[in-house]
């Protein structure tokens, strides 16, 4: 399959898929139709594969998907308990990475400048937590 050619080498392909079979299985019954089931799967596949820009095109192209529409109608009108898939997914989280004695790093990349110059929206903007602010 496409999207996991170009995860990693062929050891954490497995180790990878494995446990994205496991989350997959956690969260699978909370989407209504099976074609929704099977996009998610791929849907994570490519959320967590080293595409470089994870937007509606790429990660479409990396599931397999000729247009994005798909991974579109997923997110926008599919029918599944998104509170229930959060909660879900923050409790897997925290069974992985969690201890009790050490935090788990949450990088929220909407703080990040944004640096392009060519689409609508990615002129520089003030986002609350840069250091120097545009007015």
């Amino acid at each position: 399959m496409v999207a996991q050619e170009g995860i990693a080498g062929s050891a954490t392909v497995v180790g990878r898929s494995e446990s994205l079979g496991d989350l997959h299985a956690r969260i699978a019954h909370r989407f209504a139709r099976s074609e929704a089931r099977e996009r998610v799967r791929r849907y994570l596949a490519g959320l967590l594969g080293k595409i470089e820009h994870k937007n509606g095109w790429q990660l479409s192209e990396a599931t397999g998907e000729r247009y994005p529409q798909g991974v579109q109608r997923l997110l926008n009108s599919a029918e599944w308990d998104t509170d229930a898939v959060r909660d879900e997914l923050g409790k897997y989280v925290l069974e992985h990475l969690a201890d009790g004695e050490t935090g788990i790093l949450v990088v929220d990349e909407t703080g990040f400048l944004k640096k392009g110059e060519k689409s609508v929206g990615v002129a520089r903007q003030y986002t609350g937590t840069a250091e120097d602010r545009v007015n």
